[in-house]
């Protein structure tokens, strides 16, 4: 029983390769001569195609989930120089900012001590202070805050207190009087 030329027929009929064709009755097979009486076995099932093998994109998806994320970018998975993932600048920037948003926060609350706002900023500028921490351990080493015995009481909270509208607020002004 050689099924040989109506795998090749089918394979032509079914556009694929003669490695991918498969036979379930090899008797039955074997009677077919035509094209149609291939057409009429794959039309029953006795004949038919086996699906194409591929590479699964699974595990792939799912690392591009993973870093869409955040994820898997430790020290093991970092390629190239260490300026190659955060410039120099980016770097600066970040730590730069918060410093001179700590700075002008100290400033605006009045807990720095007149004139050392400027002397400050360009240290901050000289590249003096590693973080935030750093900065406010300077200032009080070298006595630069004000301490909160001589700040103000409003400006130790760092909040303008909110002027209550409405009726609520009526009714108590009324009850103090």
């Amino acid at each position: 029983m050689n099924t040989r030329s109506q795998k090749q027929m089918a394979a032509r009929v079914m556009k694929v390769g003669v490695s991918r064709v498969r036979v379930r009755n090899e008797k039955e097979v074997d009677e077919a001569i035509t094209r149609n009486d291939v057409k009429k076995l794959i039309k029953k099932g006795l004949v038919y195609k086996v699906r194409k093998k591929g590479v699964t994109r699974v595990d792939a998806n799912f690392k591009r989930k993973q870093k869409k994320k955040g994820r898997r970018k430790g020290a093991g998975s970092r390629k190239g120089a260490y300026y190659a993932k955060k410039t120099r600048k980016k770097i600066w920037v970040d730590k730069v900012r918060p410093l001179r948003r700590l700075l002008r926060q100290l400033r605006d609350n009045e807990e720095l001590k007149k004139g050392n706002y400027r002397k400050l900023y360009l240290m901050i500028k000289g590249g003096a202070f590693r973080n935030k921490k750093h900065l406010l351990y300077y200032l009080k080493d070298h006595e630069l805050l004000r301490t909160a015995e001589k700040t103000p009481a409003k400006v130790k909270t760092g909040k303008a207190k909110k002027v209550k509208t409405g009726k609520k607020a009526k009714v108590r002004k009324n009850e103090k009087e």
